[in-house]
Formats: C-alpha cells, sequence, structure tokens
C-alpha cells in the first residue's frame, strides 16, 4: 500500500467523524502517515457529516482529494454524492438499511453491510460504524484490527472506554461480513 484515499460519509451523530478519526490513529500506531479533515454541517446530529482519511507509507502532500479508492456510506444522500467518486478498482461499502438505491457502478467492488441490524440485535446501535469498519478492513486491510482497538482508546472519551470490548465485538462481526460469502456484493 503505497497511499490509500477514503470519504467516510452520512448524517452527523453515526459515528462518521470517529471511524475517520480511529484509522488515522490506528496509521498513526503503526507508523504510516495519516490525514483526517473533517467535514459536517452546523446542525452536528442529523445534519451532514463527513470526512477524507489518507493512509500511507510516505509523506502525504495535500488532504484534499476529489477522488477515491474507498467509500464508507451510511446513508442515501450520502451515497448520491459519493458513489461517483470512488476511483474504478475502488470499494465502496454501504449500511444496507440506509441505502434506497445502491450503486450499479460495474467498475468498483460494492459490498452491502447489515451493520445497523447486527448492532441493534447487540443492543447497541453505537456500534453500527465499527460493524462497517471491520468489514472494509477485511477487504482493505490498510491498518490491523487490533491497532484500531488500540486506537479506540486514544479516540473515545475516558468515560466510554468501558464500551472498547462492544466496539471490538462490533470490528471483529464487520470483518466476518467482510470475508463472508453471505454479505451482498453488487
Amino acid at each position: 500500500m503505497k497511499s490509500h484515499e477514503i470519504i467516510i460519509a452520512g448524517f452527523g451523530g453515526q459515528g462518521v467523524l470517529s471511524m475517520g478519526q480511529i484509522i488515522a490513529y490506528a496509521a498513526m500506531i503503526e507508523k504510516k502517515e495519516a490525514s483526517w479533515m473533517p467535514s459536517y454541517g452546523p446542525e452536528m446530529r442529523g445534519g451532514t457529516a463527513n470526512c477524507i482519511v489518507i493512509v500511507s507509507e510516505s509523506k502525504i502532500s495535500s488532504p484534499i482529494v476529489s477522488r477515491f479508492d474507498s467509500a464508507i456510506v451510511l446513508n442515501q444522500p450520502s451515497m448520491e454524492k459519493c458513489d461517483s467518486k470512488v476511483k474504478p478498482g475502488g470499494i465502496l461499502v454501504y449500511e444496507k438499511s440506509a441505502i434506497l438505491q445502491p450503486p450499479k457502478r460495474d467498475d468498483i467492488e460494492v459490498l452491502a453491510v447489515p451493520a445497523l441490524q447486527e448492532a441493534v440485535r447487540l443492543n447497541k446501535k453505537q456500534i453500527a460504524n465499527m460493524i462497517l469498519l471491520g468489514a472494509f478492513l477485511e477487504r482493505r486491510p490498510i491498518v490491523k484490527p487490533e491497532t484500531v482497538i488500540e486506537a479506540l482508546t486514544s479516540v473515545l472519551p475516558e468515560r466510554h472506554h468501558h464500551l472498547i470490548p462492544l466496539n471490538k465485538q462490533g470490528l471483529l462481526l464487520g470483518i466476518e461480513f467482510g470475508y463472508s460469502k453471505h454479505t451482498v456484493v453488487a
């Protein structure tokens, strides 16, 4: 991996920004270069949110990119904005229940993950983002899952550290979805 550019997009409150921050911290722990650039509307929860994450083995020349190797999408409006921005040969991972019109591109890998359904089954819908992250990392191992768990201690406020085991469970479940032949690949 020389450089990997990702856009993560959804509504505020879905863990979009923290997912990107976790990837960036994990990359730094692994002694890689990382850039995390968040963007969100003034309304925060319920408004749009996205972040651009770049993980690289060499210096990052600019954190601003318009085409991505990967996209992780959590809602339909974000799908409409991000679908065309994934480079041919890239991957688009999305929350299955939130997307009414999945992408129809045949030049990228498309992975639909029932992350919210699984998070609700575990009685913790807040870990849906970790399930999506696990599925993504199984397909594009830009950082190691164990480093992601380590990065959680830096990203999560200390008052939420008791949730790290549940986040780990979500990440490992997502890895299974990324690996599974049963996950919907369009």
